[in-house]
């Protein structure tokens, strides 16, 4: 698991804000994601809310140079080993349950697993997770709840997801067990359907450019 570990935290800590995607038209996967890329943000998670997402996935770790694209939205070992198979570098799962952690077990993909109670977080630490998605993040208690885990759960490290705007990332980076947050606005759904690259790539610019 250390080793699964390192190889995560060394993809989520290549910038504060990984752009969580809904891609509706795998055509348009390529273009956004060296849009984002450009912008410095090159850890990119695809979820698997559409039918396009593994052809996107597959497209993404093909054909854009700097990108490291995950899945997310997994939410079994089926789901899993597909991500893996079309070329997802990691996977994210908005909770966990046994079959998904065995599932990861068996893979050198790393797995960053969801949890949003402080139950949730022990069961993962007991599996041997040390990064965990912190989800849905806003809803859940936000940055005050996440400061007051830190100390009960030391060595724990959180990428909060959900409800994370550039409003309020800025609250959740100031915290010092977590290494990066999880949104959707640096890839608005209307620039996407416009072709907007370099829009996006403001965004992203702006989002690499966050700092605790």
């Amino acid at each position: 698991m250390g080793e699964k570990t390192e190889k995560l935290l060394s993809i989520l800590k290549l910038q504060p804000v990984v752009p969580v995607l809904i891609v509706e038209d795998a055509a348009s996967a390529v273009p956004l994601a060296r849009a984002l890329v450009a912008g410095g943000l090159k850890a990119i998670e695809i979820t698997m809310r559409t039918p396009a997402a593994l052809d996107a996935v597959r497209a993404v770790a093909a054909e854009v140079e700097g990108a490291h694209v995950g899945a997310g939205t997994i939410l079994n070992p089926a789901h899993f080993e597909a991500a893996v198979a079309a070329g997802s570098t990691f996977i994210v799962s908005p909770g966990a349950t046994q079959e998904l952690l065995d599932a990861a077990r068996g893979s050198a993909v790393p797995l960053l697993p969801g949890a949003a109670t402080v139950s949730e977080v022990m069961a993962l630490r007991e599996e041997g997770y040390q990064v965990m998605k912190f989800f849905p993040a806003e809803q859940a208690g936000g940055a005050a709840y996440l400061k007051a885990l830190g100390s009960p759960l030391a060595g724990t490290l959180f990428c909060p997801t959900g409800g994370v705007s550039l409003k309020n990332a800025k609250d959740y980076l100031g915290l010092p067990n977590v290494v990066c947050v999880g949104g959707s606005w640096v890839a608005p759904k209307e620039l996407v359907q416009a072709g907007d690259w370099a829009g996006i790539t403001r965004l992203a610019a702006e989002a690499a450019a966050l700092r605790g």
